[in-house]
Parts: structure tokens; sequence; C-alpha cells
């Protein structure tokens, strides 16, 4: 039996674009979007942002950085020793709230550090803040008081419009009717959008061929027995 011919491919890296241009504006993200834009007219120095997997908290973070010069890092790279350098800047983003191991004391610190300096505060996480498992019952209820908003699942709009552009990213060109194909039988969350875009990318690089709706047929579902192991 005559086998499709495997090539080796490079391991590249893929840098998404973050501009403010490149942030796709939907139905589902809007409010957080305009939130932000609104900055520095917030009603609180503290914003919490949230929402699933890949939706986009860290392209609007890294939107909001660039406007307010803030410095941004990981909650599990937050530390006590650190907060006195954060609050300098007077703008910090700390990602992955959500995450485990961290300094719930740094964290409660560098919120109140900021607030006396007048500095601001953007805080993103998976999920609903009821779902970070907070200890400390004063940053609980700081965080309870602060403005938060939670970017929603894709609609229609911005899946397929995500899916042209993580692509793109990849210098795929695509068809869009294998485009409506593919949004049509995935997944409905930007992380499974983002996996299967890989996936594509490594089986049409692999293979040496286009992407095809057969080879897209394939990955779907090779894709769907993954999901299911």
């Amino acid at each position: 039996m005559n086998e499709t011919p495997r090539q080796l491919t490079l391991d590249l890296p893929v840098f998404p674009r973050m501009d403010t241009e490149d942030f796709l504006v939907s139905s589902s993200n809007e409010s957080a979007y305009s939130l932000l834009e609104a900055w520095p007219e917030w009603p609180s120095r503290l914003l919490v942002l949230s929402g699933p997997p890949g939706s986009g908290k860290t392209h609007l973070s890294t939107i909001w950085a660039k406007r307010a010069n803030a410095w941004a890092l990981d909650v599990q790279d937050l530390t006590s020793v650190r907060v006195p350098h954060l609050v300098a800047n007077s703008a910090v983003v700390i990602e992955k709230c959500e995450a485990l191991p961290r300094d719930e004391d740094a964290l409660f610190h560098l919120i109140n550090a900021m607030e006396e300096r007048g500095g601001w505060v953007l805080l993103t996480g998976r999920g609903a803040l009821a779902g970070w498992d907070l200890k400390t019952p004063d940053l609980l209820s700081r965080l309870r008081r602060a403005i938060s908003v939670e970017i929603e699942q894709p609609d229609d709009a911005l899946l397929g419009a995500l899916l042209v552009k993580l692509l793109l990213d990849r210098q795929m060109i695509v068809d869009t009717s294998i485009v409506e194909y593919i949004r049509q039988r995935i997944e409905r969350s930007v992380e499974s959008v983002q996996r299967f875009v890989e996936l594509i990318d490594q089986e049409g690089l692999i293979r040496g061929r286009r992407i095809t709706k057969g080879l897209v047929s394939e990955c779907l579902q090779k894709f769907e027995n993954t999901q299911s192991e």
C-alpha cells in the first residue's frame, strides 16, 4: 500500500499579532474591549478581566499595557520583594491570577500600595473570580469590590474571524468556504480553534499538501479522536 509521503518539519515559533487593530471585537468581548479602551476613565483603579482560555485576555492586557506604560508579569512571579519596584511604575498587569502557587499576601499588598499611590492594576484570570479559589478573605473581598468584566465564548462571527486570523498568523491562505466548513464543525471555544489550527498547520507541513477540504476533514476526525481520549 502506498502511503502519503511525510516530510520533516521545522518547529518554528509563531508570533501572534498583538496590536489594537489585530483584536477582533464582537458581542462576546465588546464590553471588555470598551472598558479597557475607556482608560483612564475607569470607575476604579483596579480592574479584573476574566474569561475562558485563549479568549483574548492577554491580547487586551497587552494593548492596555502599551497605552498605560504598564509592566506585566504572571501571578506566580509576584513576590513581596517585587512589590515596591512594581508600584514605582504606577501601572501593572498581573496575568493568570487563577494559577497556583501564588503569593496572595503580595497581591493584596500590591493592590493596596497602588491605590495609595494613585496607580492602576489590571488582573487577568481564567474563568470567573469565584473559580480562582482565593484563600485570603481580605483579598477576595477587595476583588469583589473591584470593577470586573468577563469575556464570553465566541459567537459565530468572531469564531470565523478568529480562524482567519490564526491561519494568517501561520502564513496559511485558506479559501473562505473551508473556513466556514471548519466553523460549522468545531467546538465553540477559542482554545479548540487554536489547537485545531496548530494541527492543520502541522499536518499540512508533514504531508507537503496545501490546505484542502479533504485535509481539513481528516484533521477534524483526528482532532475529535484526540479530544475523546
